[in-house]
């Protein structure tokens, strides 16, 4: 509407510019000029009548597609608030239905949770008063194995106060290796090395050696249990001058052991120039190991060796292997014979075939003879015959 307003105006000065360029034009003819602004004028009015009715007719029209457009807006809020109002109902009945179907099935899952959770636990409960039970049972057992083990205990502290008995336990446990490893007569128990003389040996080995005389190697088993738990009961309670005191008390005990035995039990050549010192347990080797230079010390100057259950077996299966080793030399030392008596054997019977083949050459010649004068014979019997036809 004020777009046609402005046209209207404009149209209004466009005209009276032009009436003026008319005027200014026919400034020298008066009456054509006051036609000419009549003529103009009815001209201008006419068309701002028409302008004019245009206008209002088009305002009306505007008016009414206002009202028109007034009136759908007005239906299509009215659709859209009952559309938006049936859609929020919708919802809140789809809300309400999933809200009771969720509330249902949180129920379920929470009632067969419960159930499930029940007879875990239950189960659960059951399988461990079940091990609860079994432990208790395995724990009755292991104290009665305890009890058992400290009577046991008590035995052994008892049965090693005694040293004849502990003595004793350190010979069987020697000899259980020696007849695990040596074959059978290859070492004697309790031997007299020495003629008239009360000294016995638990132990000698007979070396492997080729004749009918065999040194023999002398072991003798010793457990010095006194040194080495007063060493052990120091090093637990921290107390290291007796620790100290105990472990001098261990070498100097060693140190007399191992000159006992050089004195008593290596003779040569009825045994080898050195022999073995047995403690029975690793641990108490180890105690003696490690005191600085005592095993060297011993070894060089008593030649005295100190063996454990560990060291043992690998002395005796070298032994053992010396035995192996002279069976063998002396089944080759058999062999060697045997093959000599076969090459003279084999001598023998090459001079039996010369002499076979001289008389076959022999005989080969008296048969040739033999088939000559044959033929000899042969012809001279044919001449007889072959004179008696011509007669």
């Amino acid at each position: 509407m004020i777009d046609l307003v402005l046209i209207a105006s404009n149209l209004f000065l466009l005209g009276v510019v032009v009436v003026l360029f008319i005027l200014k034009q026919s400034s020298s003819n008066p009456i054509k000029k006051d036609e000419l602004l009549e003529k103009i004028s009815f001209s201008l009015e006419k068309e701002l009548s028409q302008r004019l009715a245009y206008q209002e007719s088009q305002q009306r029209r505007f008016e009414t597609i206002e009202r028109t457009l007034s009136e759908k807006l007005y239906s299509m809020n009215n659709d859209l608030i009952k559309e938006q109002s049936a859609l929020k109902l919708e919802q809140v009945k789809a809300m309400q239905n999933l809200s009771e179907e969720n509330s249902k099935n949180l129920m379920q899952l929470r009632q067969t949770v419960s159930e499930r959770l029940h007879y875990a636990v239950e189960e659960q409960m059951q399988s461990s008063f079940q091990r609860v039970l079994e432990q208790f049972s395995q724990i009755q057992k292991m104290v009665g194995e305890v009890s058992s083990i400290t009577v046991q205990i008590g035995d052994l502290k008892r049965l090693f106060s005694n040293v004849k008995t502990r003595g004793g336990w350190a010979e069987a446990q020697l000899r259980s290796i020696l007849d695990d490893i040596l074959p059978t007569g290859a070492f004697e128990t309790n031997v007299y090395l020495r003629e008239g003389s009360k000294e016995v040996v638990e132990f000698a080995v007979y070396m492997p050696a080729q004749g009918k005389i065999r040194p023999l190697l002398a072991i003798d088993a010793k457990f010095p249990t006194e040194s080495y738990e007063k060493m052990i009961q120091a090093m637990e309670q921290g107390d290291n001058q007796a620790e100290q005191n105990a472990r001098r008390a261990l070498e100097s005990t060693v140190k007399q052991e191992a000159k006992k035995i050089a004195s008593k039990y290596i003779l040569p050549p009825q045994t080898v120039d050195f022999a073995i010192l047995y403690v029975p347990t690793d641990g108490l080797y180890t105690e003696i190991a490690r005191i600085p230079g005592l095993i060297d010390e011993i070894g060089r100057i008593h030649q005295v060796l100190v063996m454990s259950p560990a060291l043992m077996p690998p002395l005796l299966k070298t032994i053992h292997l010396g035995y192996v080793s002279l069976a063998l030399g002396e089944k080759t030392e058999f062999i060697s014979k045997l093959l000599g008596k076969t090459r003279q054997e084999v001598a023998r019977i090459d001079s039996v075939f010369e002499k076979l083949l001289r008389n076959t050459e022999a005989m080969t010649c008296t048969i040739s003879e033999a088939k000559r004068k044959t033929q000899k014979l042969t012809q001279s019997l044919q001449e007889i015959g072959n004179v008696e036809v011509d007669s």
